[in-house]
Parts: C-alpha cells; sequence; structure tokens
C-alpha cells in the first residue's frame, strides 16, 4: 500500500528542487497535495511536472495574507491537513561586515517569520496525528564563511521543532526536521553569478562530503517521505541529516 494514501499534505515552495521533488513522491506515495511558490509560471510547469492530484496557489510565504489565502483554499478544496512540509525559504552569501538590514529582514521574513506563521495559520485545519516536516540546513550546527544570517535562521528552525513537539503533544502531532547538506537546486544556482563560480561552488562542496558529491532533490524528498508517513510513527523532535555525511564527522 502507498505510504501516504489518502493524505492531504502541504508543501511551500513546491514549484522546484527539493519542493517539487517532494510533491512528486507524496503524489506517487498516494497523497493530495497543495503546492505554493512566488511565480505562476513556474507553479504551472510544476503542476504539469506532478500531473494529478495537486492544487497550486501562488503565494510568497513571508507575506501573511498569502498563507491566509494558501490555507482558505485548502479548507475549501479538502477541509483539513494531514502532513506540511514547510520548505519554502532561501538564502544570500553576505559576509559579517557587509549585512544590510535589507539583507537581514529578506532572509529572517522567508526562513522564520514565514516558516512559524505558515505552520501556525495550518493548525486548524490539522488533523491530529499529523506530520509537520520543517526544512532546515546542515549550517544549522556548522559554520559556512559569508552565510550567517541564512544560518541562524536554520538554527531558529531546529530550534522550532523541539518546542512545537511539546507544544503539540497533546494532538500527538509530530514535528521534525530534514536537514539537507549541499544539494544541485536552482536555488544553489542562483547564489552566484555565472555557471562556471556555481560549479566551482558545487566541486568545492563535494569535495568536504564523505559520499563525494552533492546530492539530488529527490534524495531529500525521500526522507521527508519518511517523515511524513507511518514509518517515523514514533519519531518527534529530531533533526535528520542528510548530507553525505558532511557535517558528521
Amino acid at each position: 500500500m502507498a505510504k501516504l494514501n489518502g493524505k492531504i499534505a502541504v508543501i511551500t515552495g513546491g514549484n522546484s528542487g527539493i519542493g517539487l521533488a517532494t510533491a512528486e513522491r507524496f503524489v506517487s506515495e498516494g497523497a493530495y497535495v497543495f503546492i505554493t511558490g512566488r511565480r505562476q509560471a513556474e507553479l504551472d510547469a510544476a503542476v504539469k511536472k506532478i500531473g494529478k492530484n495537486v492544487t497550486a496557489v501562488q503565494g510568497d510565504v513571508s507575506n501573511l495574507a498569502d498563507l491566509d489565502k494558501l490555507y482558505s483554499v485548502v479548507k475549501k478544496e479538502k477541509g483539513r491537513v494531514d502532513i506540511l512540509f514547510a520548505n519554502a525559504g532561501g538564502g544570500e552569501f553576505a559576509p559579517l561586515g557587509s549585512i544590510t538590514e535589507a539583507h537581514y529582514d529578506k532572509t529572517f521574513n522567508a526562513n522564520v517569520k514565514g516558516l512559524l506563521f505558515t505552520v501556525q495559520k495550518a493548525l486548524p485545519l490539522f488533523t491530529d496525528g499529523g506530520a509537520i516536516i520543517l526544512n532546515a540546513s546542515i549550517v544549522s550546527i556548522k559554520g559556512m564563511a559569508n552565510f550567517s544570517v541564512y544560518s541562524a535562521t536554520k538554527a531558529a528552525v531546529r530550534s522550532f521543532a523541539r518546542t512545537w513537539t511539546v507544544d503539540l503533544k497533546a494532538r500527538n502531532i509530530r514535528v521534525n526536521v530534514v536537514s539537507p547538506g549541499p544539494i544541485d537546486t536552482p536555488g544553489v544556482a542562483a547564489l552566484l553569478p555565472t555557471p562556471e563560480e556555481v560549479a566551482q561552488f558545487k566541486a568545492g562542496m563535494a569535495s568536504m562530503v564523505p559520499l563525494g558529491r552533492v546530492g539530488t532533490s529527490d534524495e531529500i524528498a525521500k526522507a521527508v517521505v519518511f517523515l511524513a508517513s507511518d514509518d517515523s510513527s514514533y519519531v518527534a523532535g529530531i533533526e535528520l541529516f542528510v548530507d553525505g555525511g558532511m557535517a558528521q564527522i
């Protein structure tokens, strides 16, 4: 039997990369998925790629009105949420000494404020016994030059999983974190200005991974399916590193 048969799932940032790969995995495991993203053209392409059992709702998680719109659509179409993958977010390089208020606000608004209210606004629709998965990063525990603001947001995400596990225990809602290592996604490609620099960055990351390569979005998606399904029924409050061993040695 499919691991997510009949489940209703919400995935923020589901129009590309890890979010899209997870939406495809969820649907293949029997779920109906609502995906969000800021760019309508990419959402349309994602819906076409997923093929069935998917609704796209355009919006920005840092905009609370957009989150209200998302959950109003979910409520109208399905009436409940069983699984939430709070995946949307991003970051940019900025060395200490050159960090601007705009950089700080943009990163924290998407990765912390947006994630917090993505979860909180889902709760009235959430099924008791459901699963919440938060997307963090190995930088929640590992220092990376010029990435301090992004890293701080991901440490906050990891902290949320601990406190929300306690906050939601009466409803038996499990909250866990998936923390990817270097993954080949469009977001990584956007970090640097030229394809040559992106290739050098990926090669440098791969050299620090014991498995000798960067990961794929689908490898993260498979871990999220585990955390969303009954396979992880006794797993709560953890940070699952999917990083080829990069943060483990």
